[in-house]
């Protein structure tokens, strides 16, 4: 799959989890989870790097939360080259 610059790619919803909050739910409280077992561990084993799955919870622009892959990937740090102008 092909990005160009300003175009973020296609989401990746997560099968098998959803978020929810709860207006009425103490302040301590943030939402509730809730997994499908079979599709999330599915969507689990597929997706699955070094055993790890990230997911982002997001917000709709209808408002309604859902869960996201996470596609970020940090970028490799480049090892500084050596300067051969240096004293040292």
């Amino acid at each position: 799959m092909s990005v160009e610059l300003n175009q973020r790619p296609d989401p990746i919803f997560a099968d098998g989890m959803s978020f929810k909050r709860n207006p009425n739910a103490p302040d301590y409280v943030i939402g509730q989870m809730s997994f499908k077992v079979e599709d999330a561990i599915n969507f689990l084993k597929a997706r699955s790097k070094n055993g790890w799955v990230n997911v982002d919870i997001k917000r709709g622009k209808s408002g309604k939360e859902y869960v996201q892959l996470s596609t970020y990937e940090p970028k490799p740090k480049q090892q500084e080259t050596a300067n051969d102008d240096s004293p040292f």
